[in-house]
């Protein structure tokens, strides 16, 4: 981050989310089914495996790091707050995963297969967002991936949280993150050389997972429903969150 007061605000809101509420909030039975479903995603749309190094930035707490771990030769997790990189490392020490490690920090050493960003991109002001391709170029090995997931500006979600559960919607937000566009971030990729798409990930199952975090059940069948409703045009236009791949 470019401007040293967005980021001063960024990890203090970080670090006071990664101080007790996350931790428990990402070990609930919804949100738990929600980041296994991710790391599946993320292994078929990218294509990585037993050999992949992958690179997540603004890794948190490192709960969906350590579910693709497994599928993957190495993991680096990198995340400014320092709270959160020390909760992804005692984790990962607990479950005794040894192919992921967990630095502080806005980058990493060597070439990966995959660069992922999970809820990050919104966190970046224009002028980074814009510079981003060319960063993950220079960490990208040749042929790698980059994926994000993040908050489409049109989701039909957003403006319902808004209108009938705004302290929850404060609750979840940072004070300098936004809802993005699907393509125009689509298009930041394209322009920089990548092949690039964008893609839907859901409607209303995410959200309810943060509603109802307890709702494992629940979580499953909105997930099922969200699938048939992303078949139809209408519906993937206000969907909650957008994927963008982008192979070099």
């Amino acid at each position: 981050m470019s401007d040293p007061a967005v980021r001063e605000r960024e990890l203090a809101y970080h670090e006071k989310l990664y101080s007790g509420f996350a931790q428990r909030h990402f070990a609930r039975p919804a949100v738990r089914l929600l980041r296994c479903h991710m790391v599946a995603r993320i292994l078929h749309l990218t294509g990585i495996g037993k050999g992949s190094r992958v690179l997540s930035l603004g890794c948190g707490i490192g709960d969906t790091e350590l579910l693709l771990a497994p599928y993957v030769a190495e993991v680096v997790g990198v995340d400014l707050s320092p709270a959160a990189v020390r909760q992804a490392r005692a984790d990962a020490e607990r479950h005794s995963i040894a192919n992921a490690r967990f630095e502080e920090g806005s980058d990493a050493e060597g070439q990966f297969d995959l660069i992922m960003a999970i809820f990050f991109l919104l966190h970046l002001a224009d002028d980074d967002l814009a510079d981003l391709p060319r960063h993950v170029h220079r960490r990208l090995a040749p042929g790698g991936t980059f994926y994000s997931l993040d908050p489409s500006r049109q989701r039909l979600s957003g403006a319902l949280g808004r209108l009938l559960v705004p302290w929850m919607m404060k609750r979840y937000q940072s004070p300098d993150e936004r809802e993005l566009d699907p393509e125009t971030t689509c298009r930041i990729f394209s322009a920089a050389g990548f092949d690039a798409r964008v893609e839907m990930y859901d409607f209303g199952s995410t959200p309810l997972a943060g509603l109802f975090p307890g709702w494992g059940w629940g979580y499953g069948f909105a997930r099922e429903f969200d699938d048939w409703l992303l078949g139809f045009q209408a519906f993937r236009k206000r969907g909650s969150n957008f994927e963008i791949v982008a192979k070099e």
